[in-house]
């Protein structure tokens, strides 16, 4: 059996939120074929009580703990023109040594890098094959942020944006090969990166629609009556803050002006002091972490996808339509799904849209909507057929380009 090296920013179990659900479902494919090797870092200490669990599945585990103010000032101390931020953000030279120690060690043949934040630990690690997921091109959402932002921050973010950009390019030449999570998004980095064409691919996201069934019973964890409008998803990330507060704000008022009272259920860990703050809004509840979503979004009669900033694929919007609840989405949020609009859910672009759709849906007037949803997943994201492609991936003898023939920006991990 091959020996894998598996490379995450942040610890690829359990499957509770966004990038995670990726990782661990590519990670627990590659260990059909593989021993796997995982280095991680860990930056929510709730994540260190899953170590355990994950240590038994693979050949070897190493976690390292990433202390996100610390890191931001650091990388805020090292600033240098061109280079961007985020890689000393994830900067820690623990685990470098650690990835040098197990290549050697072990005759690593191959290496799959989860998140372009991972790159520099996979340079100069000899002949090893490397495969990159760049998920999505994390350089354009942070130019999507800038376009959202006032300066000075707008100006921050625009230059990660650009720097973080060239880093990308180069690390998809460098790489053996890489893969985005949809047609969609690879398509948006092909355009910005036009020389990466015959080196890049899409492996879909999927869904486990067994796990997230409406045929599941489940106790209503609703404490008050009214329609239940419900979003999903961990509410300290930047994206997910926007989309709540601006449906908060700008929705529910319309959705109340003709003597309804819904619920807007805000459902995720970690909400933010602006998130907390929205509770104070009639119709608005903040639930912060709960043990599972699956009995919030069982019991929801719309579930809102309201995200003016998203790249690549929504696993919230997935899980919801393999539960068979409506979903109304911005055309952000459906980004990158192959479901068919008005049938399978709603899609709306502003205020008055979202809030039409939502009422429509209350209304009755979309009987079928959630059932075209779960027939949609059932069909189209099942894992063992999204990840299918990256069986094929692998070359059956090292390919010739290495890191050796593309030169990356040095960051702090090498230094």
């Amino acid at each position: 059996m091959r020996k894998l090296l598996f490379l995450s920013h942040r610890i690829p179990y359990p499957p509770d939120k966004g990038d995670k659900i990726r990782a661990w479902h590519i990670l627990r494919h590659l260990m059909q074929s593989h021993r796997v090797f995982v280095g991680c870092l860990i930056d929510d200490p709730a994540d260190w009580a899953h170590v355990p669990a994950l240590r038994e599945r693979c050949a070897e585990l190493a976690c390292f703990p990433l202390h996100p103010r610390w890191q931001k000032l650091r990388a805020l101390a090292r600033f240098r023109p061109g280079k961007p931020l985020t890689l000393d953000y994830f900067h820690n030279p623990r685990l470098r040594r650690w990835v040098l120690d197990t290549i050697e060690r072990e005759e690593i043949d191959r290496v799959f890098v989860f998140c372009s934040a991972m790159v520099p630990y996979a340079i100069d690690i000899g002949d090893a094959e490397r495969v990159l997921d760049f998920i999505d091109a994390d350089s354009s959402k942070w130019t999507e942020y800038a376009e959202r932002s006032r300066w000075p921050m707008s100006w921050v973010w625009a230059r990660e944006g650009r720097t973080l950009l060239e880093f990308e390019r180069r690390a998809a030449q460098s790489f053996d090969h890489s893969v985005f999570v949809s047609e969609d998004e690879l398509r948006h980095f092909r355009s910005l990166a036009p020389e990466s064409a015959g080196r890049t691919s899409f492996i879909s996201n999927g869904v486990d629609f067994r796990y997230f069934s409406p045929l599941h019973p489940f106790d209503d964890p609703f404490p008050t009556g009214g329609a239940r409008i419900v979003f999903t998803g961990a509410m300290d990330y930047r994206p997910n803050i926007d989309a709540v507060s601006w449906f908060a704000r700008d929705v529910m008022p319309l959705l109340r002006e003709d003597g309804r009272s819904p619920g807007f259920w805000i459902v995720g860990a970690n909400p933010a002091d602006e998130v907390r703050r929205l509770a104070d809004l009639a119709g608005v509840h903040v639930t912060g972490r709960v043990p599972d979503t699956r009995p919030y979004l069982a019991h929801a009669d719309v579930v809102a996808a309201p995200l003016r900033i998203a790249r690549g694929i929504q696993n919230k919007v997935l899980e919801a339509m393999a539960m068979g609840r409506p979903v109304v989405a911005t055309p952000q949020a459906f980004q990158g799904i192959r479901a068919e609009p008005g049938r399978e859910l709603l899609i709306a672009e502003d205020a008055p849209a979202l809030a039409q759709c939502v009422t429509e849906v209350l209304d009755g007037r979309h009987p079928l909507l959630g059932c075209e949803a779960r027939n949609a997943v059932e069909t189209r994201y099942d894992w063992s057929t999204t990840l299918a492609p990256l069986d094929t991936i692998w070359q059956p003898e090292p390919m010739a380009v290495h890191s050796g023939s593309v030169r990356l920006p040095q960051s702090g991990v090498l230094s």
